[in-house]
């Protein structure tokens, strides 16, 4: 692990996002909110919550932080048939919380494959990535769309 210890606290914040792409069949039972799984944002706002406070757990080398806040937003795209999230991620700490935020929203959107799967199991997970960062050395970050 990279020693953090010398650096100073401060406020860190991540912004991580991704989709997942479904079939009509999929998409028709998760607006409907007819999944026999159950309440699919729900659940997978839970999941991408748990998983941020468990991203050290999971990612090796990766620093165990006390995190303040987590927030997992859906947003429908209704026109591809593609479910949209957003993993925002908060802490006052040494090291930044990127990799929690990356990890709830790819928690959140493998949720939601497994919770619709039996209607559609070609769907597809993409688009994960950091959005936007703040605090610490490097400052602030925000990622330009092409």
């Amino acid at each position: 692990m990279v020693d953090v210890g010398e650096k100073p606290v401060s406020r860190r914040e991540a912004v991580a996002g991704g989709h997942i792409q479904m079939g009509v069949a999929a998409w028709r039972l998760l607006r409907r909110g007819r999944v026999a799984k159950g309440d699919v944002l729900a659940v997978a706002r839970v999941a991408g919550i748990q998983a941020a406070k468990r991203a050290s757990e999971l990612i090796p080398l990766c620093h165990p932080l006390r995190l303040d806040q987590v927030k997992v937003d859906f947003q429908p795209d209704a026109v591809r048939r593609r479910l949209r999230v957003r993993a925002a991620v908060r802490c006052s700490d040494r090291t930044g919380v990127e990799m929690e935020a990356l990890v709830a929203a790819a928690v959140a959107l493998l949720t939601v494959y497994d919770m619709c799967k039996a209607a559609d199991r070609a769907m597809q997970i993409g688009g994960i990535g950091l959005l936007r960062k703040s605090g610490g050395r490097s400052g602030l970050y925000v990622r330009r769309r092409p």
